[in-house]
């Protein structure tokens, strides 16, 4: 297939690349990412986009998804789909599916989970928003790059899953860097506590897959001194996405709410910035009780 891909970032790229790999031919646009091998590079986001059968777009928030679909879809040809795979507002996907349907233009909204490793090697989790008919059609891209693709429902709802998805993330993961932290305190071994939680009723993926104690578990940017897998500000972003749906939806979210509060407070005066959404744990580790 001819596939346009519009934003090359740690995310964006290695998509970009596996498509190519599968013997795709694949043009990409980003003003300062990188193009990965097997990806033919265009000037424009338009040119990106001409003849294109398939467009996708991983790109940083809202409001550039809104503009850059403004822009190419009078270029894109009737019929083609436009599958967005940034994480952003609900509204905005509903927004850009309702304006790409307007120009015979079938619009999906496809968030990923996964992290960079999971992009680079193929195995990510999409949540799709949008027509049965568009997912049908896009089923066997999805295969390429992921390993799970769940049809949530109409568009949007791709959206809403992976918001409520990283808000359960957000709050288990900082239960399990207060775990360890009030551990150490107790002088329980980490080591030991992993071996407890990961086979009782505290497992969970935070603590199992993606350990915050460096030398614990399975390997985790805890033991690359907390570079991101998935950076400190990505998680707030979606935190605070997650809590803007819920005021919209008059949703009664207090964890979420805590949890993006004290995300904002790592990253603003915690040196989370640039590291780990998991560092939480030297953050708590190095803190006294503040209530």
């Amino acid at each position: 297939m001819q596939i346009g891909f519009i934003g090359l970032g740690n995310m964006g790229a290695p998509m970009a690349a596996n498509l190519a790999a599968a013997g795709h031919s694949v043009s990409g646009f980003d003003p300062v990412g990188d193009y990965p091998d097997g990806v033919t590079q265009v000037v424009s986001a338009r040119l990106a986009c001409e003849n294109a059968e398939v467009v996708f777009l991983m790109l940083p928030n809202g409001a550039i998804v809104r503009s850059v679909s403004e822009d190419i879809l009078p270029v894109m040809i009737k019929g083609a789909i436009l599958l967005d795979c940034s994480t952003i507002d609900v509204a905005t996907s509903e927004y850009v599916y309702q304006t790409a349907r307007d120009v015979g233009v079938s619009a999906l909204d496809a968030p990923v989970s996964g992290g960079i490793k999971g992009a680079a090697d193929g195995k990510l989790t999409f949540m799709v928003g949008g027509s049965v008919e568009g997912f049908a059609k896009s089923q066997h891209l999805f295969d390429i790059m992921g390993n799970k693709t769940v049809h949530c429902g109409k568009a949007g709802a791709g959206q809403a899953a992976k918001l409520c998805n990283n808000m359960i993330l957000g709050i288990t993961m900082s239960g399990t860097c207060e775990a360890f932290a009030l551990a150490d305190k107790l002088g329980l071994d980490r080591q030991k506590l992993y071996d407890v939680v990961s086979t009782s009723s505290g497992y969970s993926w935070s603590m199992n897959a993606y350990c915050p104690a460096p030398g614990v578990g399975p390997v985790s940017p805890a033991d690359n001194d907390y570079a991101p897998g998935f950076a400190a500000e990505l998680m707030l972003k979606d935190l605070r996405l997650s809590q803007q749906a819920a005021t919209l939806v008059d949703a009664d979210t207090p964890m979420g709410q805590a949890v993006c509060e004290l995300y904002e407070n790592f990253i603003e005066k915690g040196d989370g910035l640039g590291k780990d959404f998991s560092a939480l744990l030297p953050f708590f580790a190095d803190r006294g009780r503040t209530i």
